[in-house]
């Protein structure tokens, strides 16, 4: 069975290294430890019964419970892939639209990227002066291609 343990978010992985310890120790029946990036503040425990779970978390730093729920195997697989997004590649001289912050709505062209720090810089279509603007990659998205 695969219980969900609640954590102090950020410390997952420490605690998994201590309840791997004292699980040892203590020779309870717990079969994996596993947290995912995504999900911040849980944990998630394969073992026997629920009362393993229960002797192994107590008294543990950081640790705030258990969830009574239980997770299924192929819940779990879920949770553990991390879903690919399908990205548009945008490239310079692209037509992006601002799709947050001050000039959302507005069109504008790619003139420069930097994927270092995930950021374009892009100049506004309607103004009167085109001014560089640069922005994080996720603010825009793609309306028109270069070559089309």
């Amino acid at each position: 069975m695969i219980f969900i343990v609640r954590t102090t978010m950020g410390q997952e992985k420490v605690i998994i290294r201590m309840l791997w310890r004292k699980a040892k120790k203590e020779q309870l029946p717990i079969y994996a430890i596993v947290s995912a990036d995504r999900i911040k503040g849980y944990m998630f425990i394969e073992a026997k019964d629920e009362n393993a779970v229960s002797k192994l978390i107590s008294g543990v730093k950081n640790v705030k419970g258990m969830l009574r729920s239980t997770i299924s195997l192929s819940d779990m697989e879920k949770v553990l892939k991390r879903e690919e997004k399908e990205t548009i590649r945008i490239e310079v001289g692209d037509v992006v639209e601002m799709a947050a912050g001050p000039f959302k709505g507005e069109r504008a062209k790619v003139v420069s990227l930097d994927p270092a720090k995930d950021e374009i810089t892009v100049e506004l279509l309607d103004v009167a002066v085109p001014v560089p603007v640069t922005v994080k990659k996720r603010m825009v998205k793609l309306a028109q291609k270069a070559e089309e």
